[in-house]
């Protein structure tokens, strides 16, 4: 965990007391105002430092500490936008992206956001009031994904599609999201988005195509249709990795005994799946097979680590360290880990399958790509939209490169 340090600053009157009423305001600390101001202002610099020779950009919703960020920039991607509200989340995305992301999505004006070519979120899974669609049908009055969708985070990805149109968006979620509330939700997710015009596609993925653990997740896909009027498909069609990790390859080879059970826990996590097993369930830890894939690493991992135990010759088993989880989801060695480790668990088992992702990425670029090519090959050049070709000499003079997935 890194060090806090302490710095002196001097403020004249009006500002204290400006400083002061807002923090009364906002419900924020005077220390969270001030260190959330300096990393914003050290943001805004390097936003504008930023090149703008990129195959395409995004905007990184939901962003938690950055996996989906790292994925597409991989893929050639740069970012325009981020918004997290967890702010041990903002410390660990600062520490390695050197900008602090936006906060409340629910306050955000989807005007102020800068254009983008795909929109990229991990939302939360919330099911869906159906109070306010029930009176309207009632009513015989229509309805729309506002409707359907108000109260919930999705619902702002929503809005945010609607307002910037990106050529394409990619959703990340549990698997569970098809099932939950018995289909209703994923029934009105995708009312939603093919009610704001876009053509989507949705796959159940294993990041253990790409990692050794075991982790499903959907994976919304869209293509806006009023940009490419032609018929629009997409596979998921991903390239695992080869030869297949395994558990081993993450692992320290040296680690603090600070990891290893206690007797005491090592006792009743064994009693508690004994009295599961007798009862004919399933619950209980999980020893890893070092020569195989683990469980699915999940964000309460802080508590006890049952799910994904390690065997150690002569004494119990232990947890995994931060680092080997951040191995286990694909993370650089490079990636910077901030905070404590009980923040740390929680942060790598929110997070996704960074290679996994990154793979999902290309094949959206691919397929927008041709699109684009698709679209300008379709219009004569006597016969194209005047503004259309406008567009592209105003914001894409002399990046030729980026054509095919720029011109708007």
């Amino acid at each position: 965990m890194a060090e806090r340090n302490q710095i002196h600053i001097r403020l004249n009157d009006s500002e204290l007391a400006a400083l002061s009423q807002y923090t009364i305001d906002s419900g924020n600390s005077i220390q969270d105002t001030v260190e959330s101001a300096v990393c914003q202002l050290i943001s805004q610099y390097y936003m504008r430092q930023k090149k703008a020779n990129a195959r395409f950009t995004f905007i990184d919703l939901f962003a938690g500490i950055g996996g989906m960020r790292l994925a597409y920039e991989n893929a050639g991607g740069r970012c325009v936008y981020s918004n997290e509200w967890n702010k041990y989340c903002q410390q660990t995305y600062f520490a390695n992206f050197g900008e602090l992301p936006d906060g409340d999505i629910t306050k955000v004006n989807a005007s102020t956001i800068p254009d983008h070519d795909i929109l990229v979120a991990g939302f939360p899974c919330q099911p869906f009031s159906i109070a306010g669609v029930s009176k309207k049908n009632s009513l015989g009055r229509p309805t729309g994904f506002e409707d359907k969708t108000q109260g919930t985070l999705f619902f702002d990805v929503c809005r945010i599609i609607k307002a910037k149109r990106p050529r394409a968006f990619m959703l990340e979620n549990v698997k569970n999201l098809k099932s939950h509330d018995k289909g209703n939700t994923f029934r009105i997710i995708m009312e939603s988005l093919n009610e704001l015009d876009y053509q989507v596609f949705y796959k159940i993925l294993d990041g253990q195509n790409f990692v050794p653990q075991h982790r499903e997740r959907i994976i919304i896909v869209g293509f806006d249709r009023k940009r490419f009027p032609q018929s629009i498909s997409f596979d998921f069609k991903i390239t695992p990795v080869s030869p297949k990790p395994t558990v081993k390859d993450i692992l320290d080879k040296k680690v603090d005994d600070k990891y290893t059970l206690s007797d005491k826990l090592w006792s009743y996590l064994q009693a508690y799946a004994e009295k599961h097993r007798k009862a004919g369930n399933g619950f209980g830890y999980g020893l890893a097979d070092l020569n195989g894939v683990s469980r699915t690493l999940s964000a309460r991992y802080y508590k006890d680590g049952s799910e994904i135990l390690i065997p150690q010759k002569g004494k119990n088993p232990r947890k995994l360290t931060p680092r080997e989880c951040a191995r286990l989801q694909g993370y650089p060695e490079s990636f910077i880990i901030p905070v404590s480790d009980t923040q740390a668990y929680k942060q790598f088992g929110n997070s996704v399958v960074v290679p996994l992702i990154e793979n999902v990425a290309e094949l959206i670029v691919a397929e927008l790509e041709k699109l684009e090519k698709e679209t300008i090959n379709n219009e004569r050049p006597d016969t194209r939209d005047a503004s259309r070709r406008g567009s592209y000499t105003k914001s894409n003079a002399g990046r030729e490169d980026l054509l095919q997935v720029s011109v708007s």
